[in-house]
């Protein structure tokens, strides 16, 4: 992936006229809530640029919390968005397939990154990734396009998963606890049908 593409995205956009744009991301956080995770946890949301799940997993009480995106631009909105809780905030500009953590994770936390992975050797390094960066019993959670979601997002080709697809996977190197469909509602009122999984990590 292209950093210079996505600085460009997020220079020319403000976040609500993003298609992924969530003022509440309901789903991911009834999966985060049924990991019954102690507030003291570590969290790395994928992807995360200038999105929402941060503040809501601050009001939650959670204080360990790291947001990777390879967009540095939005890195920096999210900045001055949570400038009076950056303490309890990391953030890292990084493509995640070149992601080398220096601390284990009890929560992956990825909605729309991995299905721009759309070479074989860039998902073996994302699930690899993910894996090492887990800690024993860590929890990850994955949501990407179904196949009866849009073939581009921001005028990128992306991959399109079934549930069965994401089990066999992410199988490699965890367990499913669940995985459901959801229509995401853009800021433009069009519907885009995401796939999201639940993984609980094997040792």
């Amino acid at each position: 992936m292209n950093s210079n593409f996505w600085d460009e995205v997020y220079a020319k956009k403000t976040e609500n006229e993003m298609s992924w744009y969530q003022e509440n991301p309901e789903k991911s956080l009834e999966l985060i809530r049924e990991f019954n995770l102690n507030l003291n946890d570590k969290i790395i949301d994928i992807g995360g640029g200038d999105s929402k799940l941060v503040d809501h997993l601050l009001h939650m009480g959670f204080k360990d919390i790291t947001v990777l995106d390879i967009s540095a631009l939005a890195l920096e909105k999210a900045k001055k968005r949570l400038k009076d809780k950056i303490n309890f905030i990391q953030f890292v500009a990084s493509d995640v397939t070149a992601f080398k953590p220096v601390e284990k994770y009890n929560l992956w936390h990825d909605r729309a990154t991995f299905h721009f992975l759309t070479k074989l050797e860039d998902v073996e390094k994302y699930l690899q990734i993910a894996n090492e960066s887990l800690a024993d019993n860590g929890f990850l959670i994955i949501s990407t396009f179904s196949k009866t979601g849009p073939e581009k997002c921001s005028g990128l080709s992306i991959c399109q998963y079934s549930e069965s697809e994401l089990k066999t996977l992410f199988g490699k190197y965890f367990t499913n606890t669940r995985c459901f469909e959801d229509a995401h509602h853009t800021p433009w009122n069009t519907t885009q049908n995401f796939v999201y999984c639940g993984f609980k990590k094997r040792f």
